[in-house]
């Protein structure tokens, strides 16, 4: 992207691309049908997010900061807001942005200084500065709307004094034509690492007019009805960069010959075999298949959880499912994306030399993946909340939950049964210490959150695995049809319990170190 005077450019072609899109629908693929959306479950859009996050990281990042924004304004909005927004945002002829983040508040929200003041005349008049609001200006839509967190003049102090405006480009007439532009301006683009298609703003906000979504001073309330749907996104945001390092890689390798098989010559009548035929190299294709394949399936799973927490008519049904959410959306969002970053570094090594040249596209993923380990909260704040809060919070009962929904679906004849059930046993011995030590401890939450959240999600994902190996199984003895890739199911689920759930050990045992060494250090020795 490009920026001057306050306007941004995209790159050539994404104009064409983004309306293209738009006239397909998908922009309001999850939408609610009573504004103009296709009301499609979260379980169904998530396979669509992982296909658009693989073809274009940066690309997608535009039409779904309008599918969140959009998510909280059906949530919270009145229903004029709704009604004069929500389709206009559905057809993807308006866009949405998210704007939280300040030069001086990150994670720490409740410092917030940008303030909202009563117009009495319905709106308010938002003044400050926001930065890192990923598609805040660009040329692709009629007007962009911002989803903006401001503080009223007599909030309470910190998180609780927080309230969520909507903050239009252009103004909105009575007749939903576009009015005049509103007192708001972008006044710079980030120069990135990675996804500099996608255009990530400072927005400055002078008197801007806008309208109070939800409740004064429950506006971190309001944002969080989308976080769980865009923490999941952004771990799936991982796993598409992951998919496309993958197929990269995997076409890579089945092509390109270099060395003999330990074997003997495969290919007689070439100079050299295939890197198919290298262990070393089909390590690292596995370890992405599996990474990838897993992290699909239990990012799906969650997604599940989510719809059946918004759709479900049974209240205990929607009171685990949303349980389940909490648990888990930290472990999605972070650990997707640490496997998209492994996976997408593994797919440039496959590569060798050329994985490391800009026009093979291998180097690009490695700097496009590497921003959803920071963004939507960074991995180790995802860590924090998983242990810290979703965890020691609760006194173990989201987790309980979990391991008993894990337990109920092993039966002593699957393949996987011992193994999993042992880790199972071994992820809940290793929360009950954690917790031990954290009450004579204050440091350990926050020094074995990131380890914890690691052996958690290599559990977790031999759980998915486990189910998958079951239902190939089933499937297989039923008929021969997809023989081939039922049997690649059952391989890697294999590798998955010999390669990479081993790792859980070394992340529990490095959970449980304690915090001595971390804290005896001071400053100055650092």
């Amino acid at each position: 992207c490009s920026w001057s005077d306050g306007q941004v450019t995209t790159p050539e072609g994404y104009k064409d691309a983004y309306q293209l899109f738009a006239e397909g629908g998908w922009s309001g693929l999850g939408g609610n049908p009573v504004y103009g959306g296709m009301g499609m479950p979260k379980v169904l859009a998530a396979q669509f997010d992982e296909m658009v996050c693989s073809a274009s990281l940066a690309f997608t990042l535009y039409p779904s900061l309008g599918a969140g924004a959009s998510l909280a304004i059906d949530a919270h909005a009145s229903d004029e807001l709704k009604e004069a927004y929500l389709p206009q945002m559905y057809s993807g002829e308006w866009a949405g942005t998210m704007c939280l983040t300040e030069p001086h508040a990150g994670t720490d929200l409740g410092i917030i200084r940008t303030k909202a003041e009563d117009n009495g005349d319905g709106s308010h008049a938002i003044t400050g500065t926001k930065i890192f609001i990923t598609g805040g200006e660009h040329d692709l839509t009629d007007n962009i709307i911002h989803l903006v967190l401001a503080k009223l003049p007599d909030a309470p102090a910190g998180p609780k004094g927080i309230s969520l405006f909507l903050v239009p480009k252009f103004l909105v007439n009575e007749d939903g034509s576009l009015g005049e532009s509103n007192t708001l301006a972008c006044g710079s683009i980030e120069h990135k690492m990675g996804i500099n298609a996608s255009a990530t703003c400072v927005m400055n906000f002078d008197g801007a007019k806008g309208y109070l979504v939800g409740e004064p001073n429950k506006g971190l309330n309001a944002m969080f009805t989308m976080m769980n749907y865009e923490r999941l996104f952004v771990g799936i945001q991982g796993l598409g960069s992951s998919e496309m390092s993958y197929q990269n890689a995997l076409e890579y390798a089945q092509d390109r010959i270099q060395g003999r098989s330990a074997n003997g010559a495969v290919q007689k009548d070439k100079a050299a075999d295939p890197l198919m035929v290298h262990g070393d190299i089909r390590r690292m294709l596995l370890n992405m298949k599996a990474l990838n394949e897993g992290g699909r399936a239990f990012s799906t799973y969650v997604a599940k959880q989510l719809d059946i927490a918004k759709f479900s008519q049974d209240e205990h049904e929607k009171e685990k499912a949303s349980a389940l959410v909490a648990l888990l959306t930290p472990v999605v969002k972070a650990f997707l994306t640490d496997a998209g970053l492994e996976s997408c570094i593994a797919g440039q090594q496959v590569f060798g030399g050329h994985g490391f040249i800009r026009e093979w596209g291998q180097e690009q993923l490695v700097r496009d993946v590497r921003i959803t380990q920071i963004y939507e909260g960074t991995n180790g704040i995802q860590a924090l909340d998983l242990l810290g809060r979703k965890i020691a919070l609760s006194g173990g009962a989201y987790l309980e939950t979990f391991l008993g929904e894990v337990r109920s679906s092993v039966n002593s004849e699957d393949e996987f049964a011992e193994e999993l059930l042992t880790a199972v046993d071994k992820l809940e011995e290793l929360t009950r210490q954690l917790l031990a030590q954290s009450q004579n401890d204050p440091n350990v939450i926050n020094s074995a959150c990131v380890d914890y959240l690691n052996a958690f999600a290599y559990v977790a994902y031999g759980w998915v695995w486990s189910l998958m190996s079951k239902t190939a199984s089933k499937k297989l003895a039923e008929s021969s049809e997809d023989q081939p890739w039922l049997e690649a199911k059952q391989i890697t689920a294999r590798y998955y319990f010999k390669r990479i759930l081993p790792r859980f050990e070394s992340s529990a045992a490095a959970a449980l170190s304690g915090t001595d060494e971390l804290f005896t250090l001071s400053p100055d020795q650092f």
